[in-house]
């Protein structure tokens, strides 16, 4: 292994996988940095599963090449499967076991003696917050209690890479959210690679979003330099008591300013929505100092910026006017 697999815990290049004439990924192309958590993010049928089960060594690709910790995926599996913790979709657990039974019998199986899978065991369930029902048959537990079973799985062997597919599908919304900050808190110590379909769990998860869409890459980069394809980085809402033409012409000149929409509202007071250029810095400051400067009432200051949603249905839109013009 070179220098580059030091920095790099995932390298994929070219990768393709083809079904008949159907393409499930197609000519995929990123990196993965170590002790990043990276978001797979897509609609169902977008090839988050089909890469992932790749990476992981289950499925063969079509072509292409794929690294993980500096081996190939293809040529040298068994190296890449001792680097790797994987909890798939489904989460197969085995229901007529108890927990800790069924975590001291998963270790083995990945290669720890009998006091490594019973100190892994140990430890893992106190990650995940499974002490209480070390003791209960799988099958009484409930969906958020399993999905930590299955994250406990994954941790076991201490793997550099962890694969968590759709790791938050079906909890409600307080299981959701430990998983989410049990998630967030192996990034460094592990490398983690989450595939979704939730927009707002990628968000508030990941340190950079891959965006998936009909087996391409779509965009990959951080959620903050996402925003910036939007072509504005913020809108700001601002409620203002003023006169009509004097309050037009002093947004006109607003530096930055992309566009401004303005309505009346209530108790004579104008509605005005700004958007800011990508470049533009945090405008509030110099708007409000403009209302003190002319004597106006100030009711409403806001800022919001694209969100990760805002993000992907501009890109599934745009990739979709440009697949027609194709045509």
């Amino acid at each position: 292994m070179g220098d580059e697999s030091k920095e790099w815990m995932i390298e994929v290049k070219g990768l393709t996988k083809r079904y008949g004439d159907f393409e499930a990924i197609s000519n995929l192309n990123f990196t993965v940095k170590r002790g990043e958590i990276l978001g797979l993010l897509g609609p169902n049928g977008a090839g988050k599963s089909t890469t992932l089960r790749i990476l992981s060594t289950f499925l063969a690709a079509t072509s292409g090449t794929a690294r993980v910790a500096g081996f190939d995926v293809f040529d040298e599996s068994h190296e890449v499967r001792k680097r790797i913790g994987y909890m798939p979709e489904n989460n197969p657990l085995y229901y007529d076991m108890r927990v800790y039974e069924y975590l001291k019998y998963r270790g083995r199986l990945k290669g720890l003696d009998a006091r490594q899978s019973r100190d892994r065991a140990e430890t893992v369930m106190k990650e995940c917050d499974l002490e209480d029902v070390r003791r209960k048959m799988i099958r009484q537990l409930s969906l958020g209690y399993r999905q930590r079973v299955g994250l406990a799985d994954a941790l076991l062997s201490e793997p550099e890479l962890i694969i968590l597919d759709e790791p938050t599908l079906g909890l409600d919304p307080n299981q959701v959210r430990a998983a989410r900050q049990l998630i967030k808190n192996l990034g460094g110590k592990h490398t983690v690679l989450i595939s979704s379909h939730i927009l707002h769990e990628i968000e508030m998860t990941c340190n950079r979003v891959l965006i998936l869409n009909q087996g391409k890459i779509l965009a990959s980069d951080d959620t903050t330099h996402l925003q910036s394809v939007m072509g504005q980085s913020s809108r700001v809402v601002a409620e203002i008591k003023a006169p009509l033409e004097d309050l037009k012409f002093s947004l006109k000149n607003f530096e930055g300013l992309l566009a401004v929409d303005i309505s009346a509202a209530e108790g004579e007071y104008y509605l005005c929505s700004l958007s800011f250029g990508a470049e533009t810095a945090d405008p509030r400051e110099e708007l409000y100092k403009m209302v003190v400067r002319n004597n106006w009432l100030l009711r409403e200051l806001t800022i919001s910026r694209p969100s990760l949603e805002d993000v992907f249905v501009h890109l599934t839109r745009k990739q979709q006017d440009e697949e027609e013009d194709e045509e």
